[in-house]
């Protein structure tokens, strides 16, 4: 597409330093890697990275106009008239460009905000697995939806790598303009902390903004000084929205509601406390492949019996957030109970179909606490042995090796210790800290560098009854090793292909 310059900067507050505003521009980057003949280069500044220091590079390939943060440190007036009579380039200065580089999007994508039904959870844990469940129940009422989140982007039904839980404004904007053009009405999007106080969601209005729960989490140099910048952040969800969802069972619920007293309507879910949607009498269920949870759910809008595909506790409460944005929207009973009696998340429990009564699941549990969460939650689904197949990452914290140890050896029957994404690390030194952990406990455990071999060891050893968990990469597709080397490795396929040669070897 194409559009005037002077359009893109429709309704922003700027001074032209030097050129034409009626020049044609084809695309809107920040990474200068990125820019093409025609496009505008917005120089954003980063924690780490300064984009100013790159528009020379973006001229280099083509741009056509570069914008400039008017609190930019050098690249005086004169130095970018110079740079743009070398290149023919236009220069515009606006305040803070990070800010305005939503507004910048929104302008040359068309204002897709405006067109989409837009549904936004927030939360530390839970988001990817209600965003999923949400955008399966609105698919099966008939809406044609997209999906922003941590696993991938669901663009058109085609699924897109993901970089961020929630992307920078600009590539957030261009994907919700591909929705728009394909003829998406719904677009539901895992909405983090960063993603709200980085403004990447600026201009955007939410039907419903969900807030799952709150743990002690994201607390570092670039990204919380502290937990209450944490929650301040999150709540910021709830300044633009419709209605707001609310799980009344998290811990910080009282000043979830004090924050949306006056100004937003709220529905709340809950297991533990009352709430308009509440969940009773969980019992664990298999059918089938399937390894899930009934509950019954007391409600305005249905009472009666719901089947989750997938196991535990915290499973029921995204099932809940997802069911009320249901309930909001108008959607029928039927659809919501068979979206989720299907459900099936990438990398978050996610099933492994076989012939031999075991039950294989991937997940992307990758700390101790998710861990212990995991393996207590199989203990209730498990009539045999839980057998364990995890490693740890390379370059990260050694404390998080020892406490997974310990976690599994505590939790589990029997812990296979492999390779995770070793990065710059001996993967043999990464495993002997896990071992240290694990040595604490009563636990069996056996060692298998090798990703594949255990995964195949875990798949073999197992009987009727059993359950193999392969925790920590969950829906990642790769491993990574020294100067950031990666080859494809996916947990799901390698168990998928280990359970095909164990049926080949007893069909």
């Amino acid at each position: 597409m194409k559009m005037q310059l002077l359009n893109v900067l429709k309704d922003i507050e700027y001074r032209l330093i030097t050129g034409d505003l009626e020049k044609e521009t084809v695309s809107v980057e920040y990474d200068s890697r990125k820019a093409v003949p025609g496009s505008i280069f917005v120089c954003v500044r980063g924690f780490t990275v300064d984009g100013h220091a790159y528009a020379e590079k973006a001229a280099e390939k083509g741009a056509s106009a570069i914008i400039v943060d008017s609190g930019r440190e050098g690249f005086s007036d004169d130095e970018l008239i110079l740079l743009a009579e070398r290149y023919g380039l236009t220069v515009v200065e606006i305040e803070d460009t990070h800010k305005h580089l939503s507004d910048i999007s929104a302008n040359f994508y068309g204002h897709p905000e405006n067109i989409l039904s837009v549904y936004g959870i927030t939360g530390t844990k839970g988001k990817t697995t209600t965003a999923f469940m949400l955008r399966e129940i609105l698919e099966r009422s008939g809406r044609n939806t997209g999906l922003i989140g941590t696993v991938c982007n669901i663009i058109a039904g085609e699924k897109i790598h993901s970089e961020h839980t929630t992307p920078e404004s600009k590539d957030l904007y261009e994907m919700m303009g591909a929705l728009v053009n394909a003829g998406s009405s719904s677009l539901v999007m895992e909405v983090s902390s960063q993603g709200l106080k980085l403004d990447r969601v600026r201009g955007i209005r939410y039907r419903t903004a969900a807030f799952t729960n709150l743990y002690e989490d994201h607390i570092g140099t670039n990204e919380h000084p502290d937990m209450e910048d944490y929650i301040s952040c999150k709540l910021r969800i709830f300044d633009n929205c419709d209605t707001g969802i609310l799980n009344l069972d998290c811990s910080v619920a009282d000043r979830v509601i004090e924050y949306c007293k006056g100004k937003v309507e709220l529905i709340t879910y809950a297991i533990d406390n009352g709430a308009d949607f509440t969940a009773k009498n969980l019992r664990p269920e298999r059918r089938g492949h399937v390894t899930g949870t009934v509950f019954e759910l007391d409600s305005v809008y249905y009472k009666g019996d719901i089947f989750v595909a997938l196991p535990g506790k915290f499973n029921v409460y995204n099932a809940l957030c997802a069911i009320c944005t249901a309930y909001k929207e108008g959607i029928g009973i039927d659809a919501v109970r068979e979206a989720l009696a299907t459900i099936s998340v990438p990398g978050r429990m996610q099933p492994v179909e076989n012939d031999f009564g075991v039950n294989i699941l991937v997940d992307y549990a990758h700390n101790a606490a998710a861990l212990e969460s995991v393996l207590d939650t199989l203990r209730e689904y498990t009539e045999g042995r839980i057998i364990t197949v995890f490693g740890c990452g390379g370059n990260r914290s050694v404390t998080r090796r020892f406490e997974m140890g310990e976690v599994s050896g505590r939790l589990s029957d029997h812990t296979i210790i492999t390779s995770d994404n070793p990065r710059n690390e001996k993967p043999e030194d990464i495993i002997a800290n896990i071992v240290t952990g694990i040595s604490k406990t009563d636990g069996e455990y056996e060692v298998e560098p090798d990703r594949t071999s255990a995964i195949k060891l875990a798949v073999n050893m197992a009987r009727a009854g059993d359950t193999v968990l392969i925790a920590g990469k969950g829906h990642e597709d790769y491993q990574e090793f020294e100067n950031k080397r990666t080859i494809h490795f996916d947990d799901c396929q390698q168990a998928r292909e280990a359970v095909a040669e164990r049926e080949g070897r007893e069909g």
